[in-house]
C-alpha cells in the first residue's frame, strides 16, 4: 500500500512538473513570420490648425516584460501606464479611453479573485480630475472613443456622464455579453453608448475605416481580437505627427517591433480571438516597418507616450 501510494505520489509530480515546464515554454521568444512590406503611402489628411494632443495619465499596474510579450524577461520590471488621451479639434474633442477612474478600487474589486491576488496598481489623478484642474470645459468633449471596453480602459466614464462614449456595434455587444471581462462597464450607471458604423474605405492596410471629423485627422479602424469591437485610433497632427493608438492588441512595443504575441497564458484569458490579433500585429508590424513616423501607442507602453505631451 505505501508503495502504491508513493507510486501515485511520483507520478503526480512528475505530471505537474511536465505541465509547468510546458507553460515555461510559452514565455519564450517566437516571433511571428515577417508580413509582406506595405506598398501604399500615409493617406492624406488636413487636420486644422489647433489641433492638439495631451496624455492624461491616471495610474499604473506593477507587471514584467515577460507578462507582456513573448521574450520578455521575468526580471524586467515594467510599470503598465493607464493612460487617456485628450484630442483637441475645432469641431469639438476626444478622449480615447479614460484610464482608472476615482472609483476604481471598486471595480477592481468586480474582477475575478485570481486577477486580483496577481494584479497591483497605483492610482493618480483621473481623467476628469485632471481635465478639471487645468480649467479645461468639458463642454468641449465630443465624445469617449474606447479602443476596447476592459476594466482598465473604462474606469473613468462613470465621471464623465454627459458624454457620449463612442464604440463599434460589435463592442456594444460585448459590453453585454462579455463576463467577468466587462463587468466593470456595465456596473457604471448612466453611460451614454452611441455607435458608429466603420463606413469608410480601406485604410493602410486595414479593410475598413471611420473619419470621425471627415478631414483625415483622427481615423478609427477595426482590429478585433483582443475583444471583439477592438479599434485602432490614428491620429494626424497640423505638424505632420501621425501616431496609432493600438489599445491592447499588443501590452508593450515590443509586441509590434519583434512581431511577439502575448504568452500562451495570457492570450487564453484576456483575447477572444488570437488568430485575429495576430494578423493584426503583423498588419501594423508592417506600417511600422515602412513609416518611421509612425508613432505607435499601446496603451499601457509609456515609452510610447514620451513624445505626447501632458494636459
Amino acid at each position: 500500500m505505501r508503495r502504491r501510494w508513493t507510486t501515485w505520489i511520483g507520478a503526480t509530480m512528475a505530471v505537474f512538473i511536465a505541465a509547468g515546464l510546458a507553460l515555461l515554454t510559452t514565455f519564450r521568444a517566437a516571433p511571428l513570420p515577417e508580413p509582406p512590406p506595405f506598398e501604399g503611402e500615409l493617406p492624406r489628411a488636413s487636420p486644422p490648425e489647433g489641433m492638439t494632443l495631451h496624455k492624461l495619465p491616471t495610474g499604473i499596474t506593477h507587471r514584467s516584460a515577460a507578462f507582456a510579450y513573448r521574450g520578455g524577461s521575468f526580471s524586467d520590471a515594467r510599470d503598465f501606464t493607464m493612460t487617456a488621451v485628450l484630442v483637441r479639434h475645432p469641431k469639438g474633442d476626444l478622449l480615447i479611453d479614460t484610464g482608472f477612474g476615482r472609483d476604481v478600487d471598486a471595480h477592481f474589486a468586480l474582477m475575478p479573485a485570481f486577477f486580483r491576488v496577481t494584479t497591483s496598481y497605483e492610482r493618480t489623478r483621473s481623467a476628469a480630475e485632471q481635465l478639471d484642474a487645468a480649467g479645461y470645459d468639458r463642454s468641449r468633449l465630443r465624445g469617449v472613443v474606447l479602443t476596447h471596453a476592459h476594466w482598465d480602459h473604462v474606469s473613468g466614464m462613470g465621471e464623465l456622464a454627459q458624454t457620449p462614449v463612442l464604440v463599434t456595434k460589435a463592442e456594444r455587444k460585448f459590453i453585454e455579453e462579455g463576463g467577468f471581462l466587462t463587468a466593470v462597464a456595465r456596473s457604471i450607471p448612466a453611460v451614454r453608448y452611441e455607435t458608429y458604423e466603420l463606413d469608410g474605405g480601406a485604410y493602410l492596410g486595414f479593410p475598413a475605416s471611420h473619419d470621425v471629423y471627415d478631414d483625415g485627422s483622427v481615423v478609427i479602424v477595426p482590429a478585433p481580437g483582443h475583444t471583439p469591437g477592438s479599434v485602432i485610433v490614428f491620429v494626424t497632427l497640423p505638424g505632420g505627427g501621425r501616431f496609432a493608438f493600438v489599445g491592447d492588441l499588443v501590452w508593450q512595443l515590443e509586441g509590434i517591433l519583434q512581431r511577439e504575441e502575448r504568452p500562451w497564458l495570457q492570450r487564453t484569458l484576456g483575447d477572444t480571438d488570437e488568430a485575429l490579433v495576430r494578423e493584426n500585429i503583423l498588419r501594423m508590424a508592417s506600417l511600422a516597418a515602412r513609416f518611421d513616423d509612425l508613432h505607435v501607442v499601446p496603451a499601457h507602453d509609456a515609452r510610447a507616450f514620451a513624445a505626447i505631451p501632458a494636459l
